[in-house]
């Protein structure tokens, strides 16, 4: 499953990339004026059409995310991940069938992202309340770092790969690599020796189980409060959603450079997701989650003033470093920290949260560098990351003192 999951995030990586430089491409050089306050405001589309990417791949994730954590808890997760990847094989293909025919627009290029989007928030539900069924606990947290290592290589591989595809043998054929990495996940998860049943019986599915993970989520501090903290860092710190035009039109680059500049932040996950990997547990989690999300705020804020690619480069992957550290203690945590029965809701609402900060902050950040430009709405992020992360550090000292090894806290 790590192999299929690894050849599928290559491809999901790949088409990331060419759907962002796709709709820069489209609307580049575009511009629109609006009335706001008796002023006349000129905006740039590009940066506002990539903005709206981050709106159009959230709703669906608001929309169906807690159901796939009910269905995850009340289904054979197993079974839920292949239909989901059949499904994701489909509108993958389907993208790369109509931008080959010339028949794909910016519109069509939203729906199909957003059916992907829709896809995934059934999809994540399944395959983390999975994870713990296929590794001991006493392994669990390497299992995560290693789980983490594999996405971060595959979002070097992938922005890097998709770069080159893009400059050579067009977007479409990323599009249609995409939709054939889908079919080593089925394969997998065919060959899987997992066969598990469903952590609580169907007859529970309704409002009041659902009301069940929400309550147990936000009743639980430490998970609550890390999860604020994922949403804050990413709705405010979302650089990677303006790469495009650092790239194009601040650096000088071209498809290649780009693909190279969106592999910097994965090459920093790596470094840092192999060292947790080789270290297992982390001592004070607390504090070392904290300081991770001010050090990605205030390496988003240096890349926002860089006009350097190298010091781009490095800020980037230092930002890419300090996530990787934080999601390893978040998802640790989190897994552990939650019963069988309640994993697949728990992290339904942790996915609303993880790709809905994000995802909105697409669109922020697009509205922002449309009216003030792209450096400011990057700058300015990465300070509020850093003042919001204080914040919560002040208000939930349980988070800011937690030190105890996972195992203990396990149920």
């Amino acid at each position: 499953m790590w192999f299929g999951l690894f050849v599928s995030t290559i491809g999901s990586q790949m088409q990331f990339t060419a759907v962002n430089w796709h709709i820069f491409e489209l609307l580049r050089g575009q511009t629109f004026t609006v009335e706001l306050f008796g002023r006349t405001l000129s905006l740039g589309a590009e940066a506002l059409g990539l903005g709206t990417l981050g709106l159009v791949r959230v709703i669906p994730i608001i929309l169906f995310a807690l159901a796939g954590g009910l269905l995850a808890d009340t289904r054979n997760r197993r079974t839920l991940l292949i239909y989901t990847q059949l499904a994701s094989v489909f509108f993958a293909a389907l993208l790369a069938v109509l931008t080959l025919t010339g028949r794909v627009t910016v519109p069509v290029i939203y729906l199909l992202s957003a059916a992907l989007a829709g896809v995934a928030a059934f999809e994540q539900p399944s395959r983390q309340s999975l994870m713990p069924h296929l590794v001991s606990k006493e392994a669990f947290v390497n299992a995560v770092s290693l789980n983490t290592l594999m996405f971060t290589g595959a979002s070097v591989i992938g922005p890097a790969l998709g770069g080159l595809v893009l400059a050579y043998a067009g977007v479409s054929t990323v599009y249609l690599v995409n939709a054939i990495s889908f079919v080593t996940v089925v394969i997998s998860l065919v060959l899987l020796t997992y066969r598990g049943e469903a952590a609580v019986s169907a007859a529970g599915l309704g409002w009041g189980a659902l009301l069940d993970g929400l309550r147990y989520t936000f009743h639980t501090p430490i998970i609550w409060s890390t999860m604020m903290l994922d949403f804050l860092a990413t709705f405010f710190s979302s650089a990677r959603t303006m790469l495009p035009i650092v790239a194009g039109d601040i650096l000088g680059l071209g498809p290649v450079g780009y693909g190279w500049l969106s592999a910097a932040q994965p090459v920093g996950s790596i470094v840092a997701g192999s060292v947790a990997a080789l270290s297992g547990e982390i001592k004070k989690q607390g504090a070392v989650l904290l300081i991770s999300v001010l050090i990605y705020g205030l390496a988003t804020i240096f890349f926002g003033l860089t006009t350097s690619f190298i010091l781009a480069f490095v800020f980037m992957a230092l930002t890419g470093a300090a996530d990787t550290v934080s999601t390893v203690i978040r998802g640790t945590l989190r897994q552990l920290l939650t019963p069988d029965a309640l994993r697949g809701r728990m992290t339904s609402v942790n996915m609303v949260f993880f790709m809905g900060g994000p995802q909105l902050g697409e669109l922020e950040a697009g509205l922002v560098a449309a009216a003030f430009g792209v450096p400011f709405a990057i700058v300015s992020g990465g300070v509020a990351t850093v003042a919001l992360t204080l914040l919560i550090a002040w208000r939930y000292p349980t988070l800011r003192r937690f030190d105890r090894p996972v195992e203990a806290l396990a149920v």
